[in-house]
């Protein structure tokens, strides 16, 4: 074995000037200018140095970011709609979000940070299944509107060869919209209206949607929608609200088949928008299409 090409350096660092020399003699160029003269458009090219700063330290590094996030306005959020501002507690922000340790021991695809990640996931699974009542639940989606755009996609493939889905106008309303523009590529009838006006036949529905609690905190009872959604060959998706359902009847009792929300109520800050982790919950039977 050539002991010199099994150092690390060697292997991880890149071909040598040796090894280009051959790679380029092989493909007909006498450099790596020529070559890249013969294949880089003139149009793209960037003509004389880069014009980035001049390299800086991690503590100058992290004194301009916190200038930088100076100038954020913080306000009050008002939003509502599934998004609320929550307390994390020093502990758990400390010891165990700002702790490297949770994340830099190890690589990526170690045995131990692996374990610990899997650890991680099927506590969130578990959890998910306890409070929705449904014993199968995923791990994880971006947001609560796409988990819903997932749900509906998902009745689709369980209800065949029909071509409308029912939401509840009481639901967020990025939910909505989410869900349109899921649907309309897939050819997907949106119904968007008052519980009550629900027809399974007339609407030729596969699915029905609702929010609970509904997007402006009403809680209602939702055990003969299941039934009647049941009745017409449907099924119903349940929007819920997980930190809700530690005191409210959870869906999967009272007759959903899927249910979707955010897991941002449980300690995820709002952090001027973006994802929180989202969760799809459903029935044993309906696993295959998960």
């Amino acid at each position: 074995m050539d002991i010199e090409r099994d150092l690390f350096q060697e292997r991880h660092i890149g071909p040598s000037a040796e090894d280009q020399a051959a790679m380029l003699a092989t493909l007909g160029y006498d450099s790596l200018d020529a070559f890249i003269d013969a294949i880089v458009p003139e149009d793209i090219r960037l003509r004389g140095p880069l014009r980035i700063p001049a390299a800086r330290s991690e503590q100058e590094a992290l004194e301009s970011l916190r200038l930088l996030a100076a100038h954020n306005q913080v306000f009050r959020s008002y939003l509502g709609m599934g998004y609320h501002d929550c307390f994390t507690p020093t502990v758990v922000q400390r010891n165990v979000l700002e702790n490297p340790g949770w994340y830099t021991a190890y690589t990526p695809y170690q045995a131990e940070i692996a374990q610990g990640r899997l650890e991680a996931l099927l506590n969130f699974q578990t959890m998910v299944a306890d409070l929705t009542a449904l014993p199968l639940a995923n791990a994880s989606l971006l947001d609560e509107a796409t988990a819903a755009a997932e749900a509906m996609g998902m009745c689709r493939n369980l209800v065949r060869g029909r071509r409308g889905f029912f939401v509840a106008e009481d639901c967020h309303p990025q939910t909505i919209a989410v869900v349109r523009t899921r649907a309309k590529p897939l050819g997907i009838e949106v119904h968007v209206g008052p519980v009550s006006s629900v027809d399974v036949a007339g609407q030729d529905l596969f699915g029905v949607l609702v929010q609970y609690p509904a997007t402006d905190g009403r809680v209602a009872d939702h055990a003969a929608l299941a039934e009647r959604v049941h009745a017409g060959g449907a099924l119903l998706v349940v929007a819920a609200d997980l930190l809700a359902l530690v005191l409210l009847r959870p869906p999967g009792e009272f007759g959903a088949d899927i249910c979707v929300g955010s897991s941002q109520r449980f300690g995820v800050p709002l952090g001027f928008g973006g994802p929180h982790a989202a969760f799809l919950s459903t029935r044993d039977e309906h696993k295959r299409q998960m």
